[in-house]
């Protein structure tokens, strides 16, 4: 389906898909669903066209889908060797995230084992802990940054404590997480500047962890890098280079997306009182409240594919090589999937979200950010509240994959 003259395309170029994207998804799913947009690649707009193809993995491919090689199609992807060592150096530690089974099958069996479900709750009261300890500051300063002050300290030290990074080595990790998820974005959006740090940044955890991991091989613990080196399947161990991706993969991964999820759900909250209300007063909600923020607030609002063979996904016929962008975000708002798509109602159900993924490449942190967005804006509505914007003008981080505030001005005390 090749759009006409004087339909919408994605252009990710295009600033507004970064600072207001749901307007312009609205137009794309009415007029435009599938269409090829003037780079060259497919761009899929609607719910059931995502779940499509995010359910068949044998022909919709993940594999070379990576922060290096980035979201282009192949004739406008930077060199990955030669004039780019950094780039080459990350395709080698390509985490299981953007590998095809039978890899990602076995990669990802071996951390789940590591990742179990046990181990999450046992990180639920340490997580308490720090929501409380970063909370004390907060109310105590009354007029803070609370994406800087909360939303962004908390999943970092809750996944550094599960992969046993010592405290004082957390800081260190903020400047490489932000280079390599700025990095998320196509190759083509970024500046030479940005996909350089994103090489030293990779490269960077890459040499820390590999120290952490030797030590962890002598002087095994509780945590899960010292699972990863133990875990094994009928004899099949991580590879040194396997649990270093793996490593990367579930810091920034796991950190980046929640800081999103629990910044994008205290807005949503509070731009609309009455469910702000209900969710303070009546615990019931929850747990679908937390589910309509990664609806709502879609923290990751696309994903790349490539299809392997010739093949069909609503009506339109793709060949085999073709690129895919799938809009999660607009997924998410899709009135043929959800009743009153744009309505922020945390009572949704049933809610069908593609917030984490769908399939094979479901998110495996998923339980992880579910326990910490609750324990974080359970707690943080019921200590505050009279919790406001301190502004109600909100500055997105110029990015189209990952969908974040810049900053969440707020006073505590109203």
């Amino acid at each position: 389906m090749e759009p006409a003259a004087d339909r919408p395309v994605f252009d990710p170029f295009d600033p507004r898909w970064s600072s207001d994207p749901f307007p312009l998804y609205a137009e794309l799913r009415e007029h435009s669903p599938i269409h090829r947009n003037e780079m060259g690649f497919w761009v899929l707009a609607r719910h059931a066209d995502c779940l499509a193809v995010l359910r068949d993995h044998r022909r919709a491919s993940s594999e070379g889908m990576n922060m290096d090689e980035g979201g282009a199609p192949a004739r406008i992807r930077r060199p990955i060797t030669g004039e780019n060592p950094e780039a080459a150096g990350l395709v080698a530690l390509r985490p299981f995230l953007f590998r095809d089974p039978p890899d990602h099958t076995r990669l990802r069996g071996l951390v789940a084992k590591a990742f179990t479900p046990k181990v999450v709750l046992s990180l639920r009261d340490r997580t308490q802990q720090v929501v409380d300890e970063l909370l004390d500051a907060a109310m105590d300063a009354d007029d803070v940054d609370l994406l800087a002050e909360f939303a962004y300290p908390l999943p970092v030290r809750v996944i550094c404590d599960l992969l046993g990074v010592p405290l004082e080595d957390q800081d260190r990790f903020k400047r490489w997480s932000e280079a390599l998820a700025q990095g998320l974005d196509p190759d083509f959006l970024l500046t030479d500047d940005v996909i350089e740090a994103r090489g030293e940044a990779g490269m960077q955890f890459a040499q820390y962890f590999f120290e952490l991991l030797t030590e962890r091989r002598r002087t095994p613990g509780a945590d899960l890098l010292s699972r990863l080196v133990e875990v094994t399947d009928d004899g099949t161990v991580l590879t040194e280079t396997e649990m270093l991706s793996t490593c990367i993969l579930l810091l920034v991964a796991g950190h980046e997306t929640t800081v999103n999820l629990i910044s994008g759900g205290v807005l949503a909250l509070l731009r609309h009182p009455d469910q702000l209300e209900r969710f303070r007063t009546d615990p019931s909600v929850h747990r679908t409240g937390i589910e309509e923020m990664l609806r709502y607030v879609s923290p990751v609002q696309l994903t790349p594919r490539t299809f392997t063979e010739d093949c069909e996904f609503g009506g339109t016929e793709f060949g085999a090589g073709d690129f895919a962008m799938l809009l999660i975000g607009s997924a998410n708002r899709d009135a043929a999937q959800f009743d009153d798509a744009e309505r922020f109602d945390i009572t949704r159900t049933p809610n069908n979200h593609l917030g984490l993924g769908f399939g094979i490449h479901h998110c495996l942190g998923a339980p992880l950010a579910r326990m910490e967005t609750e324990l974080a804006l359970t707690t943080l509505v019921r200590r505050a509240p009279k919790l406001a914007l301190a502004s109600d003008h909100v500055t997105y981080k110029p990015s189209v994959v990952l969908r974040g505030v810049e900053s969440l001005p707020v006073s505590m005390r109203g």
